[in-house]
């Protein structure tokens, strides 16, 4: 038995509650709402902020930090789940996806931010803490330390294929799409590898908030006096925030005289309205008409002509938006909750008919990054029978002499000139009208007649849209 005197154990660390960091904790909410209700983020985060800064000293900062991690996390998911998966022992399947959230979170801090890696790995931990229990924060903190090492470059280095073995997989990994997306995309677009680089990139940069002011009600003027407002590239009604901000705190947005509107949704309405008929035009419809932005801007451009527009939306809920969005427009209107495909009008009851019909949405993956990776191959089979029934139905609606627009949200093949080319051997009295001309200003509108355009081209969500003739 040892005479040495025992040395005295060195007491336990006292515990140490961990601390609540509300930036942190609103994006994890965030997130957490997208994946467990199909909920968007573009719906989900504005109400979080206004709640935080109402119980909360949440400044512009903290919402703007707040905007980009969530906003960045979504959108380079892929990317962040391929790194993730080569910091795990298990399938990503098998890790709790709330954990899987605090992880991308971490991971979008360190290889996409500026944020210092011992600040992201420590806060990222401490979010842990807070949302998942100290045991799972040690696991967070084991996998952030192995992210740690490597910057973006050098992770994309191991875990993307080369392009040369597999071109499609390299970019869905480099650049966040779904492989499927990416060579859907490809398709549509064409040509090498530079110009799909170059779209999948402008789907990972935040846009701009874009306004419109509604003619006969605001002018783009009115809305430069605004801080930070610029002209739009190519819509006389369209400005700019350069800088984000609140657009509802806008007097002109507040009051409905100016809305929130991606400038090639301006341009799809105002190419319709430019469009040549012949004989009258006094009767304009939307028959896809919610959630109201296009139809607000047609209803003040039939205004100016004293023309009438009935704005139809299937669903209740968004008819009520799209009569929100129409009050006070300066000509009559009316707005209905009606089925576009089996309408309550008479055959040939309007001259200029819109269809902006339902779609995957692949046009618009800026503002709705969670789209790409909600999105399957299938839908695009679930859509074709409404987009053709729409199409359908509104060139049986105009008149002989009037004008139908198709439009839709994605550049997909299938869902554009797909839908219109059939729709033109069920109509042979019916032709497509050249776009291009009806958008003065804006360049590489491709060889027509139909109009596709780009993020990366034209600064608009990729929106499509063909112009078709009624001849007989």
């Amino acid at each position: 038995m040892s005479d040495q005197p025992r040395r005295p154990r060195k007491p336990a660390k006292p515990y140490r509650r961990p601390q609540k960091d509300p930036v942190r904790v609103l994006a994890f909410e965030a997130l957490r709402a997208v994946d467990e209700r199909d909920a968007y983020a573009n719906l989900v985060l504005p109400p979080l902020l206004r709640k935080a800064r109402e119980e909360k000293d949440f400044d512009a900062r903290d919402a703007a930090l707040a905007t980009e991690l969530v906003y960045g996390t979504l959108r380079r998911q892929g990317t962040y789940d391929a790194v993730i998966a080569a910091c795990v022992d298990r399938p990503l399947r098998e890790v709790d996806p709330p954990v899987l959230d605090v992880l991308s979170l971490g991971a979008h801090q360190l290889l996409g931010t500026r944020i210092p890696t011992h600040a992201a790995v420590s806060a990222s931990v401490e979010l842990a803490r807070v949302v998942l229990g100290d045991g799972r924060a040690k696991f967070v903190n084991a996998v952030l330390r192995k992210i740690a090492q490597h910057d973006l470059d050098g992770w994309l280095e191991r875990v993307a294929p080369p392009y040369d073995e597999d071109p499609e997989d390299h970019l869905s990994v480099v650049h966040s799409h779904p492989r499927w997306v990416v060579s859907a995309l490809w398709d549509s677009l064409g040509g090498g590898r530079a110009g799909i680089e170059d779209l999948l990139r402008a789907d990972n940069e935040r846009p701009e908030v874009t306004l419109v002011a509604r003619p006969g009600r605001a002018t783009a003027t009115e809305l430069l006096d605004e801080e930070a407002a610029v002209p739009g590239r190519w819509s006389p009604h369209a400005v700019r925030l350069t800088e984000g901000g609140e657009p509802g705190a806008i007097r002109a947005v507040a009051e409905g005289r100016a809305g929130v509107q991606d400038e090639g949704s301006q341009l799809v309405a105002l190419a319709l309205a430019a469009a040549p008929v012949e004989g009258r035009d006094r009767m304009w419809l939307d028959a896809c008409a919610g959630p109201g932005g296009k139809a607000a801007l047609l209803g003040a451009l039939a205004a100016e002509r004293g023309a009438v527009l009935l704005a139809a939306e299937k669903q209740p809920h968004r008819a009520g938006l799209v009569a929100k969005a129409l009050a006070g427009n300066p000509g009559p209107y009316q707005v209905v909750a009606a089925d576009g495909t089996r309408p309550p009008w008479r055959p040939g009851s309007f001259d200029r008919v819109l269809v902006d019909v339902p779609c995957t949405g692949l046009g618009a993956l800026r503002r709705r990054p969670e789209a790409r990776w909600r999105r399957r191959p299938e839908d695009l089979d679930g859509f074709a029978p409404l987009q053709r029934g729409l199409l359908r139905t509104a060139l049986e609606s105009v008149r002989v002499g009037g004008v139908v627009g198709y439009a839709t949200c994605s550049p997909h093949l299938a869902e554009t000139r797909a839908v219109v080319a059939d729709l033109l051997k069920q109509f042979p009295g019916a032709g497509l009208l050249d776009a291009r001309p009806l958008l003065p200003g804006v360049p590489d509108l491709g060889e027509g007649p139909d109009v596709q355009l780009w993020p990366h081209v034209h600064g608009t969500d990729a929106m499509y849209l063909a112009l078709v003739r009624r001849n007989g």
